[in-house]
């Protein structure tokens, strides 16, 4: 008998797809680059399930799919990338993976923090060169304990970082479209307005998925209510920032620095960034390490597996297809 097939839309490491392979039969695009359109589509022919990474799945694509495939199986905690409304439509479950990500994530926002506070990254810069005025002047950095840090988004990633934040003897803010009690047991944090948390923190971290009302959730306005010290760290999405707006605030000191892992246009961003020494940068490594990738695609797995026994995977995006199988 002839194993489920799957599609894996990018490459990703081997050791991610070990317990997808005990019971399917898997096909991996082997490069990073996003197929196009019409060569994606022959490659889904007949695929039970695609394992979806950073790949458009649009209306087409569920409508020309939708008599063998049952389950879009997105890598990520992300799914804007995933048309839902039409998986929904065309009867395929979509599914996301909100926990795997949690810790490696928290961990990077913090790596990114810690770099643009204290100037890691320019002084490891330094002392490549040779320099060797080392004085009590040098590389002034901004102390990190004791702080006020405004969190934006109390949900998992939110709270991880903020129960992080705890070990720094930090004040905690946060805001959100509602308090969590959840958060707030976690981490000790006060629920606040934007505005409030804008203007008190001294650091900034977003951790708010990417909708219609969180487009540009910091732009020019928001950066010139934030403290002249203030750094903001974006390791969410890249279009909660304006990103013009941003380097102009770098620019003219209108904020200290940032840290940042996601851009508005990546893998393109505003080259004047590149230029500043205010902003740390890296590649969209969130989640990047080797536990998180596996976790990744065990949860993934265990989605494609319940769908193919007949049952709604774990974390069901679109619960309604149950009603219409």
């Amino acid at each position: 008998m002839s194993k489920p097939s799957v599609y894996v839309t990018r490459l990703l490491p081997v050791e991610t797809l070990v317990m997808l392979k005990e019971r399917c039969d898997v096909e991996m695009n082997p490069g990073y680059e996003v197929l196009p359109k019409e060569e994606l589509l022959a490659k889904l022919a007949g695929k039970d399930a695609v394992l979806v990474s950073h790949t458009e799945i649009d209306e087409e694509i569920c409508q020309a799919i939708q008599s063998h495939c049952k389950i879009l199986a997105s890598y990520g905690v992300g799914y804007n990338n995933i048309d839902v409304d039409a998986a929904t439509k065309y009867g395929m479950y979509v599914s996301n993976n909100p926990d795997a990500v949690t810790a490696a994530t928290a961990d990077l926002t913090w790596t990114l923090l810690l770099n643009a506070a204290r100037r890691t990254i320019e002084s490891d810069r330094y002392v490549r060169s040779g320099k060797k005025d080392w004085g009590p002047t040098n590389m002034l950095g901004t102390q990190v304990s004791g702080k006020t840090f405004g969190i934006v988004g109390g949900g998992r990633v939110g709270t991880a970082v903020g129960k992080r934040a705890k070990g720094f003897d930090m004040k905690i803010i946060y805001t959100d479209v509602q308090a969590n009690p959840v958060f707030e047991e976690a981490t000790g944090g006060a629920f606040v307005d934007k505005e409030t948390l804008l203007k008190e923190a001294d650091f900034i971290s977003l951790h708010v998925p990417l909708l219609p009302a969180t487009h540009h959730f910091i732009g020019a306005n928001e950066l010139k209510l934030m403290k002249k010290t203030a750094i903001l760290v974006n390791a969410a999405r890249g279009p909660l920032v304006d990103e013009k707006a941003l380097v102009e605030a770098l620019q003219n000191k209108t904020i200290a620095g940032a840290g940042l892992d996601v851009f508005e246009h990546e893998p393109d961003l505003e080259p004047e960034l590149i230029e500043l020494s205010n902003v740390v940068l890296t590649p969209h490594i969130g989640t990047s390490t080797m536990d998180a990738r596996i976790q990744q695609g065990e949860g993934c797995a265990r989605n494609i597996f319940a769908v193919l026994d007949g049952k709604m995977p774990p974390n069901c995006l679109n619960p309604k297809v149950k009603e219409s199988c």
